[in-house]
């Protein structure tokens, strides 16, 4: 018997798709599937070719969906490896937000500005709102993320995983998907800027020790504190290492 995945659901109910402007209506078929959960994050598209059978275009119209899927952070394509989903459903709805406001990268120093106003009351509302699964998860996920500074691995994701899961915890929907934009773009500039700074590493998971421990406490107040101080911490590491004045120019 044939093991029939979510995936292979989801791709039963894509259309042929007009000829003209082709590859935006493969781009709008595919938004659909994952902002709706029915392709989630990690889970691989079909081959070129399936995709170029199932719409009835050519595979140039197929490849330039791809790209536009690529270019809007959906999807990522490895030779080798095929193309697949690099996003939830929850941070799809962000990036139509976050493409247009959050795309000049010598705006670093005005994304701190807004993180550090948002970002210490969502860890305020946490701290109220947090379940103990909750906290059980980003538990986890600092685990991973000592176990990657050990192993001298690259802690981006993690660190990004944990502030969008506290984002999740605060169950407030404005401010989730505020933050889960506003990392996204953070999360390109600590790949650009601080992929080998092991000092950066064990700072952000000092910081993010601290606020846990204050969500965990159920001490909104600490909570916020410790945010704020974590996220200016990391900032002035960030800004020392570009000569302090926020640009991108300067390493």
């Amino acid at each position: 018997m044939s093991h029939v995945t979510t995936r292979d659901h989801a791709m039963q109910v894509l259309k042929v798709v007009q000829k003209k402007k082709a590859h935006e209506d493969i781009v709008h078929q595919i938004r659909t599937l994952i902002d709706s959960g029915k392709l989630k994050s990690g889970d691989h598209l079909p081959t070129e070719r399936d995709l170029t059978e199932t719409f009835k275009v050519s595979r140039t119209t197929v490849r330039e969906a791809i790209r536009t899927l690529e270019g809007m952070k959906f999807v990522q394509s490895r030779r080798g490896n095929g193309t697949h989903v690099v996003v939830s459903s929850e941070e799809a709805s962000v990036q139509p937000l976050a493409v247009p406001l959050f795309t000049e990268k010598d705006d670093i120093l005005d994304i701190f500005c807004v993180r550090k106003i948002v970002e210490p009351h969502v860890a305020r509302l946490a701290a109220q709102n947090a379940t103990p699964h909750e906290i059980d998860k980003m538990e986890e996920i600092l685990r991973q993320q000592a176990e990657c500074i050990e192993r001298g691995e690259n802690i981006i994701e993690t660190d990004s995983a944990f502030h969008r899961h506290m984002a999740q915890t605060a169950k407030n929907r404005v401010m989730q998907r505020l933050l889960l934009a506003l990392v996204d773009l953070y999360k390109e500039t600590h790949e650009k800027h601080l992929m080998d700074n092991d000092k950066w590493a064990r700072r952000s998971l000092h910081g993010h020790t601290q606020v846990l421990s204050a969500i965990k406490n159920g001490d909104s107040v600490a909570a916020q504190a410790s945010m704020l101080r974590h996220l200016e911490d990391i900032e002035g590491i960030i800004f020392h290492k570009k000569g302090g004045d926020g640009s991108s120019k300067t390493l």
